[in-house]
């Protein structure tokens, strides 16, 4: 347990600040940063529960703290956005010691300094239960060229960038088999597609910057899901093709029915999903193929009332909104 908070407060504090526009960061009431007029303002905040969104079992500390922090730069990537500052809330319960929490802090400054970002502020608590972990993050884009989920129109295609389905294999297996199981090369990619996920800002950043009406979600809860709120949004329906879906180039070994399991339901891929005109879709993947990001045409957005179909053998059948939830069925796992 941490024996003096401000003592572990300083323990976190960074020595040099990644962003120019940071006037004052931990230490105060509160942050000070500069804005800008060209810039509109983007933050997003999730929770991670001990029991709920993770165990000892599936991760480790740094693994817990790249994470936590991943999952929101995620979400900054869904909207075209740049990630610039977070804040850091966890409550603590008896059993993690202190260098247990300073190596999810080392996680968080991992992922942090790749994309510049700066910890500005939080809190720190004990907790009677499990370890709570709330991560908040502030990003910035150019004004109005946010990526909605509402945007998207009869006539589009649906895309995704990257492979889906290796987070939720990774998962299972460190359900099955620990952490510390003699796992293959490949069982250890899908183990670290779960851990160490990477968000898709440089995607994100290509579609913002590209001038083009591009609808955008990131597949935390699962394809399902994610095109479900796309399609809900923006009043339409979306037609997928399963055979054209990526699948991990790791889990095609698996029965069938496992790959569709977690290429639809698994979620925490933290990819990308979306939708935009034919002609948006030729200018932009030459843009893609250049920077080696994966980006795939799954389907085609028709006139409807928000519901999303999959054909699969030339059969169709609605897809419903259901994503995987790992440790509790009852948990609501969704975002406001």
């Amino acid at each position: 347990m941490i024996r003096d908070e401000f003592e572990f407060i300083n323990k976190i504090k960074s020595k040099e600040t990644q962003q120019p526009s940071l006037i004052k960061g931990i230490g105060d009431d509160a942050a000070v940063f500069k804005s800008s007029h060209m810039f509109d303002e983007l933050i997003c905040m999730d929770t991670m529960v001990e029991g709920v969104h993770f165990t000892k079992q599936t991760m480790t500390p740094f693994m817990l703290g790249f994470k936590a922090l991943a999952v929101n730069i995620s979400d900054i990537a869904a909207m075209g956005g740049i990630p610039t500052y977070y804040l850091v809330s966890i409550a603590v319960p008896k059993g993690w010691t202190e260098e247990e929490l300073l190596e999810i802090y080392a996680g968080m400054s991992k992922l942090g300094k790749q994309y510049s970002m700066d910890l500005i502020g939080g809190d720190t608590v004990s907790s009677p239960g499990g370890l709570i972990i709330t991560v908040t993050v502030c990003g910035k884009i150019e004004k109005g060229t946010s990526l909605y989920r509402h945007q998207a129109s009869s006539g589009d295609i649906i895309f995704v960038v990257g492979q889906l389905g290796a987070s939720a294999a990774g998962l299972e297996l460190l359900l099955k088999h620990g952490l510390t199981h003699n796992y293959s090369s490949t069982e250890k990619l899908l183990l670290e597609a779960h851990q160490l996920p990477m968000p898709q800002v440089a995607a994100g950043r290509l579609f913002a910057t590209s001038g083009e009406k591009i609808s955008l979600n990131d597949i935390s809860d699962g394809l399902a899901s994610e095109a479900n709120e796309i399609a809900e949004a923006s009043n339409v329906d979306l037609l997928i093709e399963f055979e054209k879906i990526p699948r991990s180039d790791y889990i095609k070994d698996f029965p069938l029915d496992e790959q569709r399991r977690w290429c639809l339901f698994g979620g925490e891929d933290y990819l990308l999903v979306g939708t935009m005109s034919q002609a948006a879709f030729q200018k932009i993947s030459e843009t893609f193929r250049e920077k080696a990001i994966m980006l795939t045409i799954i389907g085609e957005v028709t006139i409807g009332s928000g519901d999303v179909y999959i054909t699969e053998n030339n059969k169709k059948k609605k897809l419903l909104k259901q994503g995987f939830n790992h440790f509790n069925k009852g948990e609501d796992n969704g975002k406001i």
